[in-house]
């Protein structure tokens, strides 16, 4: 008898259709210019929505300056004075500072964090470790506090002129006009008048901000009590705005006193940064350099969590529609 032929078993396993929805699908990373700009434009929008807030900080830092009666009780009393004072003018003054601050100081730390967490991500596509982040956000924040001192001082100068009498006002026009004046008045280096704390705050408010919000996203996805959407980005960053708001606030105080200082009959109204913290604590006492605590919360909280929300959803936009991605793939 002969051999029977036994048929090629692949011959009999139906095969798939060819298609290319099986193949692992490629997801491209948001570039570095990209990144730098939608930082700068979520800090921008954000800058809209919380500047009167911004403005009563500044304020309310300011009052009881050396012991004195202090000009406001609560943060919705100086809302309310400034406004019923000044206007709709008054709790937008310096917003064209407040935006430059944000088109300088807030594209630069957001970017170059953006930047290099992407290239410290573990293997696996997680964050790096806490302490890493840490360092990335301490490093971001103090080259982009550079970039942003000017504004800030602009900022600080413009915020304030209304608490002074109408004779020692400064009456700066817009962000620009500050900028000229401040140069041709007392100086380019007057510029970066306060660069040490500026620096130092922004390193605070980055090491604490950055690093806390992405931990804080991790760690909720990882524990399945969140999934990637809106309500993580803004639970994440109310996490970090609280931090943030904590650690940071001492040394905004400081800031402030030493930017807006003035120079009397050729001497400075403070020798030093350390005479700001020593003078405070020996005449205001030690809760003192929590002074505004709620208006910066205020302040921070929403900005922190729009800045962080608008962020996500510009870099969405961007993938979905400019780089097609199917998966987002967040930048943070």
């Amino acid at each position: 008898m002969g051999a029977k032929s036994i048929p090629n078993s692949d011959s009999n396993v139906p095969k798939p259709p060819s298609s290319t929805s099986d193949a692992p699908k490629t997801v491209a990373n948001t570039p570095n210019s990209i990144k730098f700009l939608i930082g700068g434009v979520a800090g921008m929008t954000a800058t809209l929505f919380v500047h009167p807030m911004d403005v009563v900080k500044n304020r309310m830092q300011m009052s009881g300056v050396g012991g004195a009666a202090k000009e406001y009780k609560t943060s919705f009393h100086a809302l309310t004075q400034i406004f019923g004072k000044e206007g709709f003018r008054g709790i937008y003054s310096g917003l064209s500072a407040g935006l430059l601050r944000q088109a300088t100081y807030t594209t630069a730390r957001l970017g170059i964090y953006q930047t290099l967490l992407e290239r410290f991500r573990q293997p696996d596509g997680r964050p790096p470790t806490f302490v890493v982040n840490l360092l990335l956000g301490v490093a971001s924040g103090g080259l982009g506090s550079f970039v942003g001192t000017p504004a800030e001082v602009a900022l600080i100068r413009m915020t304030l002129d209304g608490r002074l009498p109408a004779a020692e006002r400064r009456n700066y026009a817009h962000v620009f006009d500050a900028l000229v004046r401040i140069v041709r008045e007392e100086g380019l280096l007057k510029l970066w008048r306060g660069a040490i704390p500026t620096a130092t705050r922004a390193m605070i408010v980055n090491a604490a901000q950055m690093p806390t919000y992405s931990q804080a996203k991790q760690a909720l996805i990882s524990t399945g009590l969140m999934q990637q959407g809106f309500p993580l980005h803004a639970v994440s960053s109310l996490i970090a705005a609280l931090v943030t708001t904590a650690v940071s606030l001492p040394v905004d105080i400081v800031k402030t006193r030493y930017q807006n200082m003035k120079v009397v009959q050729g001497k400075p109204e403070y020798s030093s940064i350390l005479d700001v913290f020593q003078r405070i604590l020996r005449q205001e006492g030690l809760f003192s350099f929590w002074k505004g605590f709620t208006p910066y919360f205020s302040r921070l909280g929403p900005h922190t969590i729009l800045t962080f929300i608008f962020i996500e959803q510009l870099n969405i936009q961007y993938q979905r529609r400019v780089l097609k991605n199917e998966v987002y793939s967040s930048t943070l």
